[in-house]
């Protein structure tokens, strides 16, 4: 299998290759013949959102255009997974792309003229839905770089691998999907590429940017529950009862200390929010129970166990100062996102090319989290961010990620692609340096 090497042998890779003619035109000018087909693909799927594992028609699209450019087309992955493989004309190095394709149960507010109007129900209630994440803008990237390729798919020296995976936002109820499903479900089998690619839009920046980072990225997520028990009673005696309400509140205050005052904040920002807490239905009368919901991130793994023990701890210990319990369920999410450092640097030449000047932006830590990890923990990985703000807005009060107002530059798209494909086609020609390629 092919791996980048650090040292000399990098310093090797870094001297990259000048942009690769194919035929009559460059990528960027056979990609920009595409663009009006790119911008087509993102409104039509923009119009036709689809929840998490719901992504039928979202799927049966790209199954069809991938077959279409002569593809091997695998469909039904974690329930509404897609992926095609590119045979190129010679052997070589494989590279896998992907791109999420479910939206969110969110009402959309943009007043585009293709704005979504679709409706589904989301826990027992009817819901507007809306790619609010910016997912059709991934999906229509991603078939616009597999029809680039699969035009150049002679000359390529490897193959590459497109993944069109559902549910990156989180399978609904108790079901399960995403990116953990895909895997094991297979979609690595029979081969594991020898990188993998993939991007995401965000309104943090300006149409066109393209944002990177080495090494841990984009954070852990971990959902968390705790169930505090009491000792029900009336409101104007307290004392023959025991106040879960009162536990809780004492919790909520000691869980904050943990990334404040109990993990080295030197090593990695850490971070526990509560979201939601429950409790009660009458002001006069003390519940038997409170029951509150967080999340916890985190960016570094080990840090991430400790933090888990940590909630336990403090909140069965508060708890039992008061002379009650409470249970605690930590349901680990998606690990942290780290960029496999040695391939950012290969690699950075690539994006600066592509980018133009000042338009690639080496971005800080991300808070945010995205299921790419899995893929990561298999083959290193490299995650980019896309900047889609209009210049005529200010990134930091643009409608955000997950906003019913949020918009897309489709200027930007552009970038996307060719940041993939000039990706892929760098990384297979490395591949064929016999001093690029070796086993770590």
């Amino acid at each position: 299998m092919l791996k980048i090497l650090s040292g000399p042998l990098l310093a090797c890779c870094l001297i990259m290759p000048a942009p690769v003619v194919f035929g009559d035109a460059g990528i960027s000018e056979r990609a920009a013949t595409l663009e009006s087909k790119l911008i087509e693909w993102r409104r039509d799927i923009h119009q036709h959102p689809e929840l998490s594992n719901r992504e039928f028609r979202t799927a049966a699209l790209v199954a069809e255009h991938l077959r279409a450019l002569g593809m091997e087309v695998r469909t039904g992955i974690a329930h509404t997974g897609v992926v095609g493989i590119l045979n190129a004309g010679k052997p070589g190095p494989m590279v896998a792309l992907r791109a999420d394709m479910d939206a969110l149960p969110v009402a959309e507010e943009t007043g585009l003229a293709f704005a979504s109007t679709a409706t589904a129900t989301y826990n027992g209630q009817t819901t507007g839905v809306m790619h609010a994440c910016g997912h059709d803008a991934h999906v229509s990237i991603l078939m616009t770089v597999a029809e680039l390729l699969a035009g150049l798919r002679d000359q390529l020296p490897g193959s590459v691998m497109f993944i069109f995976q559902p549910a990156e936002e989180g399978a609904p109820g108790e079901e399960r999907g995403g990116a953990e499903l895909m895997l094991e479900e297979g979609v690595f089998d029979p081969r594991t590429p020898d990188a993998v690619f993939g991007l995401h839009v965000t309104s943090a920046a300006p149409a066109g940017v393209i944002g990177w980072h080495a090494g841990p990225f984009m954070a852990s997520a971990d959902r968390f529950e705790i169930v505090v028990r009491g000792r029900q009673t009336h409101g104007a005696k307290p004392w023959q009862g025991i106040d879960p309400i009162v536990v809780s509140a004492q919790i909520v205050l000691g869980l904050q200390t943990i990334a404040s005052r109990q993990v080295d904040v030197t090593q990695a920002p850490s971070i526990v929010s509560i979201g939601a807490i429950n409790g009660g239905i009458r002001n006069n009368i003390i519940p038997d129970q409170v029951r509150m919901i967080g999340t916890i991130r985190t960016f570094n793994e080990a840090m991430r166990e400790d933090i888990h023990q940590r909630i336990e701890t403090t909140a069965q210990g508060i708890a039992a100062a008061a002379g009650t319990e409470a249970e605690v369920q930590i349901v680990r999410q998606y690990p942290v996102t780290v960029n496999d450092p040695v391939l950012v640097q290969t690699m950075l030449p690539t994006l600066e090319r592509v980018a133009g000047p000042g338009q690639l932006q080496e971005f800080g830590l991300i808070t945010w989290a995205e299921d790419f990890s899995f893929y990561a923990q298999q083959a290193p990985g490299v995650f980019l961010h896309l900047g889609v703000t209009s210049p005529d807005l200010d990134p930091l009060t643009a409608p955000a990620n997950h906003s019913p107002k949020f918009m897309i530059d489709e200027s930007a798209l552009l970038n996307g692609v060719l940041a993939l494909a000039e990706l892929t086609v760098d990384f297979l020609e490395l591949g064929q340096d016999g001093s690029a390629a070796a086993d770590r």
